[in-house]
Order: structure tokens, then sequence, then C-alpha cells
């Protein structure tokens, strides 16, 4: 066994810690503790701010949509009103040529010739999805 200087003390490989050594392990391990709690402050923290953010964005995207949806009603009504407009001119504007009634009639019929066309397109459309989303067999 080789010998050991003489200013080293020898130690032994299972000697007890030194008290010093103790105090600084429970220090390390206070810290730890400190620093796990504050981890855990932190997220709850962050958790709590996530949540009322998310909670402000579901607000304002149900006030815009709702604002959309008003202005969607809106745009409706007006088109409705213009649509109307049209027929009563086409209807005054036929009226000399064809007399009244018949320009009633060639009105009404274009206008549900109109409405047929879009049914119909609708139906294809409507079938297409039934398709697209249906169980496989044909609609």
């Amino acid at each position: 066994m080789p010998e050991m200087p003489p200013d080293e003390p020898a130690t032994e490989p299972h000697a007890q810690p030194e008290a010093a050594d103790v105090d600084r392990l429970a220090g390390e391990e206070t810290l730890l503790s400190e620093d796990i709690a504050a981890l855990i402050d932190s997220g709850r923290t962050y958790a709590e701010a996530e949540l009322a953010y998310q909670k402000t964005r579901a607000a304002l995207a149900g006030s815009s949509a709702a604002k959309a949806a008003a202005a969607l009603v809106l745009a409706l009504v007006l088109l409705n009103i213009a649509l109307t407009a049209l027929a009563i001119g086409a209807v005054l504007a036929l009226q000399p040529i064809i007399t009244i009634w018949g320009a009633i009639a060639v009105v009404v019929g274009a206008l549900l010739l109109a409405a047929g066309l879009l049914v119909r397109s609708a139906a294809a459309r409507g079938k297409i999805l039934s398709l697209m989303f249906g169980d496989g067999t044909k609609a």
C-alpha cells in the first residue's frame, strides 16, 4: 500500500460527513424545495393567465361573430328590398309593351325560373355532400 503524505489527513471510505457538509447539504435541499415551490407557483400563475387570455379571446370571437351575423342579416334584408324594387321596375318597364298582366307574368316566370335553377343547383351540391359524408351507398 502506498504511503500518504503526512500533511493530508487519512480518511476512511465510509467516514461520517462533517457538520459543515451536513449544513451545506441541508441548505441545498432547502433551495431545491424552494425552487420546486416557485416552479409550481409559476406554473399555476401561467395557467391562470392562459385561461384568462382564452376567455377574453372567446368573448372577442363571440362578439365578432354576432356582429358579422347581424351584418349578414341586414345585407340579406337589403338584397330582398333591391330584388323587390327590380321586379317592380321590370313590371313597370314591360307594361307598355305587353300589358300589365303580361309584364307581371314575365317577371314572375323569370323569378320562378331563377329560383328553380338555384334549388336544382343546391340539390346537386347536397347530393355530392351526402356522398362525401354518407355510408358510401349511392343517394
